[in-house]
């Protein structure tokens, strides 16, 4: 299936790649525009002004998502949403303190290379915290 989304990718739209490829759509094609009008249509378009799978009600783009496609029962996956909202909302809705650090990581990497490249070299990021905060949801605390 074919997504599209504004060039020029930060966390909300790495992230909502991210979770795209890895619980929605593992063959996930992702298109970048610059102007909303060029969105194929054959295209499902995310995180971009008056689409379905945008900011909604003071949610980020991968919030939408997640309640989109009913992921919002897996806590690792909902405190990946916390940090992705603070970080690209900044609102102090959530207390996530890795908002700003992973904000700073996903916007240098972002400069090393395109939209594609950036999206490939985040997934282990977004990996990476899935895993930690699954297993802390497991032991009931911080994994050591």
């Amino acid at each position: 299936m074919k997504w599209a989304t504004r060039a020029g990718i930060h966390i909300d739209r790495a992230a909502c790649a991210w979770l795209i490829r890895r619980f929605i759509d593992p063959d996930a094609v992702f298109v970048f525009v610059t102007d909303p009008a060029q969105v194929p249509a054959d295209a499902t378009p995310f995180d971009m002004r008056g689409v379905d799978l945008g900011h909604h009600h003071g949610d980020c783009s991968f919030e939408t998502i997640l309640r989109r496609y009913e992921l919002t029962g897996d806590a690792a996956l909902q405190r990946i949403a916390e940090i992705v909202h603070e970080a690209d909302l900044d609102d102090e809705r959530f207390d996530a303190p890795e908002a700003p650090g992973l904000d700073v990581v996903l916007r240098g990497l972002s400069m090393i290379g395109d939209d594609e490249h950036t999206i490939t070299v985040t997934r282990p990021v977004f990996d990476g915290l899935y895993e930690y905060y699954q297993r802390a949801t497991l032991l009931g605390r911080e994994p050591a």
